[in-house]
């Protein structure tokens, strides 16, 4: 299976002791360079690394897709290096950003020397008809389990997907800032109209301002979101909702968009 490898493992059990393999995770130190320059070293499962591209790039603020020439991505002894190439107005952007962060897997924030950078205003998202109702909400979340083989086979991994009317596409990787870029880059290569995030994760501030910079509506999760990452979301005008379960969820903002008549558009 891409990005995970079996490796032996003593089990220990009421039954006694024994002998076999595990199928585990990957991870490997990813270098996002742009333009020449490395701008982060992610631990990150190694697969779908040109949409972990493409969505770093824009949910970090550095490039938008039309400001993509192209990635590639090279192999080294001891990693990948994700080789992003901009055009003069992203690269200028660039110059002015200054960031350089080695980042641990579940670290979203890591490296970053600025408080500006760190809690960068965000663009409200546009407003639109797009709405869900409650049982198409505890539908997005009990879904969303059935689509993550790599948890399957490890359990070790998060996961972040896309609901229209159903699940469109879902990303998977041992952080989940890296699943949820992946999601975004896959998204920015597929056309596609408003929708929800489903996280399996919990909701900081910074995956808030991922979803802003995708411009999508509504973000829903199965564990609890931080006061910040709701005040943020208020103002990003994305409704937040999290602690969901097949029977119940709860919602911290902009609840206008949770109505029995949900519409798509």
């Amino acid at each position: 299976m891409e990005g995970a490898r079996a490796l032996p493992r003593l089990a220990f059990g009421a039954g006694g002791q024994s002998q076999g393999q595990r199928l585990l995770p990957e991870e490997v130190a990813v270098a996002l360079s742009f333009n020449g320059t490395t701008q982060a070293v992610m631990m990150a499962t190694p697969a779908d690394l040109v949409d972990f591209a493409y969505g770093f790039a824009l949910t970090e603020g550095i490039a938008t897709p039309d400001q993509i020439d192209s990635v590639d991505l090279v192999s080294h002894p001891k990693g990948i290096e994700a080789q992003i190439w901009l055009g003069p107005t992203a690269e200028a952007r660039l110059t002015a950003r200054r960031r350089t962060m080695t980042g641990p897997v579940g670290c979203g924030l890591c490296g970053i020397d600025s408080l500006d950078q760190a809690l960068r205003e965000m663009a409200p998202v546009a407003p639109g008809a797009f709405g869900m109702s409650p049982a198409q909400i505890m539908a997005a979340t009990a879904a969303l389990p059935g689509a993550q083989p790599l948890h399957d086979a490890t359990r070790a991994v998060h996961a972040a997907g896309f609901w229209t009317t159903r699940l469109t596409a879902v990303r998977e990787d041992v952080g989940r800032h890296n699943a949820l870029d992946k999601l975004a880059g896959h998204l920015i290569r597929h056309p596609h109209g408003p929708g929800a995030i489903v996280l399996t994760s919990r909701v900081s501030i910074d995956m808030v301002q991922k979803v802003a910079a995708m411009g999508l509506p509504m973000l829903i999760a199965v564990s609890a979101p931080t006061a910040q990452a709701v005040i943020l979301a208020e103002a990003c005008g994305i409704t937040l909702v999290g602690l969901t379960r097949p029977d119940r969820f709860e919602v911290f903002t902009h609840t206008d968009r949770i109505r029995e008549s949900a519409h798509v558009g």
